[in-house]
């Protein structure tokens, strides 16, 4: 039933949205047939290790975009939703919250200006914020990591958000401001299709225990709220954040109920980005405020902690591009956590250290792209890798390969949990 509510309320935002329109736009000499696009892919791929909770096909699915966009003379209209064939979750009821089913809403929205200083973008939408490349710090809007995991185009990553966005315009900054009624969580790993380390368990799970959290759902009252204030100061992007909500994936547990936790959270962080020798350079800053548990001494609930992001990119030669991370996490508090910790549950680290590489190689007039992006962690010893090629036949059809690549010493490490779930994949897309 949760599944279904969801679905009722994300198609209940469609109808304000759509409500908000006068009715001549709904007129069908309106439409504009040049104005719907979209594509075809095909995608299949399949585990390269044995996984015991898992089947060994790691994707296969048809899936069919359509984005229709339409300009009136105040407004714009943007409908982008995709129907999906999966035969990995095939059966799945429709939720389009999760993105579970045959059809996944990406975007629903209205954009309009109510004053020459004021853009106001209302419905389901894609957000990001940030200055990291594939790492997040002050983006607290919701991720699809299993789509990550799994092969599916990079775009998937984001995951939609119900939203309202206020953008201002005064001359001495842009203010955004996005207000979410209803928690939106990160599509996490839940065991349905990518096995996990299960903490309660004490061992990698998959379909055997599906994590089935406890998500806040009260409209209005489980909300979420992101400010972000960015200037530009002589050519350099400084921005500072805001963010009242939930952490985005399932980070405590209830005794009570036996299910992993959302925990309320706060966020503040700053970002600063531009030219730096010859390339670009940003840093990132963060302090994730853990609201239920600032003192650190409840082990099921997380510690506060901050988060430091370093990175740079620079063209090395013509066509091809390297740039690198430098990521940090700080868990505070640490003393009380150590003290307070379950027996026999092996401690996090008080620092853990992330290095990612991204390198892009362009070939044959721009058609061939080759592409490694690689995540190393040395506190925790554990690495992800995901090599692409893709090769575009025409300016519509579009070939694309890869692989996601895990491991690490401990099983219970953040990309070490998934080494069973190591894949390669292929698709064929055709645009329109």
């Amino acid at each position: 039933m949760k599944g279904a509510g969801s679905t009722i309320k994300a198609l209940l935002t469609l109808c304000v949205i759509l409500l908000l329109l006068p009715a001549p736009l709904f007129a069908f000499e309106r439409f504009d047939p040049q104005e719907l696009h979209g594509f075809i892919d095909l995608r299949g791929g399949s585990r390269l290790q044995n996984d015991r909770y898992q089947r060994d096909t790691s994707l296969l699915e048809a899936r069919l975009q359509l984005e229709y966009n339409q300009q009136f003379d105040s407004a714009t209209l943007l409908l982008r939703g995709d129907l999906l064939a999966d035969e990995v979750t095939s059966g799945k009821s429709l939720d389009l919250q999760t993105g579970a089913g045959i059809f996944d809403l990406r975007e629903a929205n209205l954009i309009f200006s109510p004053t020459d200083l004021t853009d106001l973008k209302i419905g389901r939408q894609i957000l990001t914020w940030g200055t990291g490349d594939l790492l997040f710090i002050n983006d607290m809007f919701p991720k699809d990591w299993q789509a990550f995991f799994i092969g599916r185009d990079e775009e998937y990553l984001k995951a939609p958000s119900d939203a309202l966005l206020l953008s201002l315009f005064p001359d001495w900054a842009t203010i955004d401001i996005a207000f979410t009624p209803q928690f939106d969580s990160d599509r996490y790993p839940s065991g349905e299709r990518l096995s996990y380390w299960n903490p309660q368990l004490g061992r990698i799970a998959g379909r055997d225990a599906v994590n089935t959290a406890e998500q806040p759902d009260r409209w209005l009252q489980d909300y979420e709220l992101a400010l972000r204030l960015a200037k530009n100061l002589a050519g350099y992007e400084l921005a500072i954040y805001g963010y009242r909500g939930f952490w985005k994936s399932p980070a405590g547990f209830n005794p009570v109920s036996g299910r992993a936790s959302f925990p309320r959270l706060n966020s503040y962080g700053a970002s600063l980005r531009g030219a730096l020798q010859g390339g670009i350079g940003h840093f990132e800053f963060g302090y994730y405020d853990s609201r239920e548990d600032r003192t650190g001494s409840d082990p099921l609930l997380p510690n506060s902690e901050l988060r430091y992001l370093l990175g740079y990119e620079r063209e090395l030669a013509k066509e091809f591009t390297a740039s690198g991370q430098f990521y940090l996490e700080q868990l505070l508090d640490y003393a009380s956590y150590r003290q307070n910790l379950s027996g026999g549950e092996k401690p996090r680290d008080e620092f853990r250290q992330l290095l990612t590489l991204r390198l892009t190689k362009l070939l044959l007039q721009q058609t061939l792209t080759l592409s490694l992006f690689s995540y190393w962690s040395p506190s925790d010893q554990d690495f992800y890798l995901r090599p692409t090629v893709k090769y575009k036949l025409t300016d519509a059809l579009l070939l694309t390969a890869g692989g996601n690549l895990f491991g690490g010493d401990q099983r219970q490490t953040f990309f070490g949990q998934f080494t069973d779930n190591t894949n390669i994949y292929a698709g064929i897309r055709y645009s329109f």
